[in-house]
């Protein structure tokens, strides 16, 4: 395992973001060390994710790792590893993590926000985990929880008749804005809401000071990232603690 990994770009970004979302959620809380940050979210299964900040043995970051989410009753986690490869079917710089399993590859993307970008109706503030459930089933619009009331953190959700059909949310941290969890339900996507969506939250963000986007990405979402500028600057490989069906996809929570 080579000596040292890289600290991404938007990565300062996403740790201030767990920190804040730990605010919302019972038990929660980012745990750090000299070489990991760990993300403890007992009620909220996707977002128990640490990220290597020093590489070292293998073995003893995991079982180190192990502990602090066993202490918290977390059975399921994933260590991602930053990488500054930009191409997802690129061959990891390393071949095994201790005793965890490789897993998925995501793209941390990044641009600059652009000035003239316009705000879209029907797209409204609301609670992250609101946010997130919108991205995979229809909600309701007056079932819509209110904001989280964490400084910089805003849940997003993009309205069409009367229903909640995608959504994401976002972090601003200095003059950078984290943004995540994209996604529109089944039914409603290929008619563009996840772009007027993300082009709703860039003109927010710029407004309020960010110059900054980052975020990570699927293979699904590449294509669309990269239409509104984004551009590849590195990629978190996935190792998992074990395969849990209740953690179908840990990055689905981060974009």
């Amino acid at each position: 395992m080579s000596s040292s990994t890289s600290s991404l770009p938007g990565q300062e970004t996403l740790l201030a973001s767990w920190a804040a979302l730990a605010q919302t959620s019972p038990g929660a809380g980012v745990i750090r060390c000299a070489a990991t940050a760990a993300a403890v979210f007992p009620a909220w299964v996707v977002l128990n994710n640490a990220i290597l900040l020093d590489a070292g043995d293998g073995a003893d970051v995991a079982a180190r790792l192990d502990g602090v989410y066993s202490d918290a009753g977390v059975g399921v986690w994933a260590l991602w590893r930053p990488s500054r490869i930009t191409d997802l079917d690129a061959r990891d710089e390393v071949s095994e993590l201790g005793p965890l399993t490789r897993d998925t590859t995501t793209l941390v993307m990044r641009r600059t926000i652009p000035c003239g970008l316009r705000l879209h109706d029907g797209v409204v503030r609301t609670s992250v985990a609101a946010a997130s459930d919108a991205g995979d089933d229809p909600i309701p619009g007056a079932d819509l929880d209110r904001p989280d009331d964490v400084p910089g953190l805003t849940g997003w959700a993009m309205i069409v008749d009367g229903t909640a059909v995608a959504g994401a949310w976002t972090f601003l941290h200095e003059d950078d804005c984290g943004v995540y969890a994209v996604g529109t339900a089944p039914g409603w996507r290929r008619r563009g809401l996840a772009r007027s969506l993300m082009e709703h939250v860039l003109a927010d963000a710029r407004r309020h000071g960010a110059r900054t986007a980052t975020l990570q990405s699927t293979r699904m979402g590449k294509p669309l990232y990269e239409s509104l500028g984004f551009e590849a600057v590195g990629r978190y490989e996935e190792w998992v603690s074990r395969t849990d069906d209740q953690r179908s996809s840990t990055m689905s929570a981060s974009g």
